[in-house]
This record gives C-alpha cells, structure tokens and sequence, in this order.
C-alpha cells in the first residue's frame, strides 16, 4: 500500500508558494461558496463543504474568512456570482489535463486557460476526453516522523490508499469515506497539512527530465492563474528532477 509519492513533494513546494502569493484564500473561498451553494451549509452532511473547510484550515485561513465564504454560498451574504467548470486536454508528454476553473466571467476563464495552454505546449481537447481515466477521491497530507503508527490509524479507518514520501503520508479515501477518515485521524492527534477532494489518476505516464521540466512550466502557469481552482494531472514526474527543484 505504501509507496513514494513524487507529487507529494511538490505539493508541498506549490502550497507554500501560493500562501506567499496571497491567492490561496481567495481560491479556497470561492470553492466554499460553491460548495455551500450546491449542496448546503452544514458540513456534516456535505462532503466537499467539509474538505474544502479542512482544506483552508490547513492553510491558516482565518475562521471568519470561511464562515463569512460559507454564508455566501447559502445567500445568507451578498457577493459575486461564480460559476465551476472544467477544461480538459494534454500537456507535454502527453499527459491528461484537467482543470478546474471557477469564476464570474466564464469567457474571460476559457481564454485565459486556453492561452496558457498554447503558450507552454499543451494542447485543449473535448470535454470527456481524459476525466474518465481519474477517480474523484479525498486526499489527506500529513508530515510526521512516526508514519507507521499513521498508516495504521488510517488503514483502521478504512481509508482507500496511502502513500509515503520520506516524513510525507499521503492518506486517500472514497468520497463518502473523507469524513470518516479525517475524524480518525484528527482524533488520534494528526494534524493536516493539506486537505482536499481531488481527482486521481487510475494509470500514470513517465516523463523524463526535459518533459517533466516543460509539464512542471504548464502546471504552474495554470496554477497561477486566479481563475483556475485546481490542476490534475496523470504525470510521473523525473525522480531525479524532481529531486533537484
């Protein structure tokens, strides 16, 4: 069950780039508002209102910043209409793509995310072309020196996989199990460094160090970007390269 995870690393190396940039909370912001207008304001009952909240706990997002994004979403506050949609294509290598975009100007979204494209080698395909070869899963990242005794609590809580990359444990769980899972391992004292629904890929492509360089140039851009959300990928990084980042 247990293996490395060579995008563990750079998750880590993306989070505290983004928490430096500032565009972190209005990101997670804006996927409670959608969370909480699609499926309700009561965490309990609604899975990925809860990830996205662990999710900006995670980050240090301050409490009132979440409940006030909460509110928004269930029109108890005015604000901004946003929309959620996703693009789809390949990137160098040819790996998978998807992104998920939110924002209040859907046009402006698709142009941006199509620029970025075209400028760092990748290509936009049809809606439906790879999202079939990703499973939508909860992933729970914690940093700990004793990561047997994690991987236990976390398999004894059913979790759906786990991967470990040195002090790094990766914890996946079925949609419906995410609940469940970070209940446990929050109660066993585990505290997330990063948390989040996300969409993972069944089978992965090697890249070698040229192409994982180019692919890590399109990842960022897209990442970058205000409008973007999130970024999936079924990329195997370059070990080597990734280790020299």
């Amino acid at each position: 069950m247990a293996g490395h995870s060579k995008w563990a690393n750079i998750k880590h190396r993306k989070g505290a780039q983004d928490a430096k940039r500032g565009n972190l909370f209005s990101k997670i912001a804006k996927d409670l508002i959608i969370a909480a207008r699609d499926g309700g304001g009561d965490p309990s009952t609604n899975v990925r209102l809860r990830a996205t909240i662990d999710k900006g706990r995670a980050a240090n997002m301050p409490k009132d910043n979440i409940e006030r994004a909460i509110k928004r979403g269930t029109g108890e506050l005015e604000g901004v209409t946003y929309e959620t949609f996703s693009y789809e294509g390949y990137g160098p290598g040819g790996v998978a793509i998807i992104i998920d975009v939110t924002s209040d100007n859907k046009n402006r979204a698709s142009a941006e995310v199509r620029k970025i494209f075209s400028k760092f080698n990748g290509n936009m395909g049809e809606p439906g072309c790879v999202s079939w070869m990703f499973d939508t899963k909860g992933v729970l990242t914690f940093e700990t020196d004793d990561t047997d005794a994690l991987m236990e609590v976390a398999m004894n809580a059913n979790a759906d996989d786990i991967n470990v990359y040195d002090n790094i444990v990766e914890v996946y769980t079925l949609f419906e199990e995410y609940g469940a899972v970070s209940d446990a391992l929050k109660q066993a004292g585990y505290v997330a460094t990063s948390a989040e629904i996300s969409k993972i890929p069944q089978n992965k492509v090697e890249l070698d160090s040229q192409k994982t360089l180019s692919f890590l140039k399109l990842y960022d851009a897209l990442e970058d970007s205000d409008e973007v959300s999130a970024v999936y990928s079924n990329a195997d990084l370059d070990e080597e390269t990734m280790a020299n980042l």
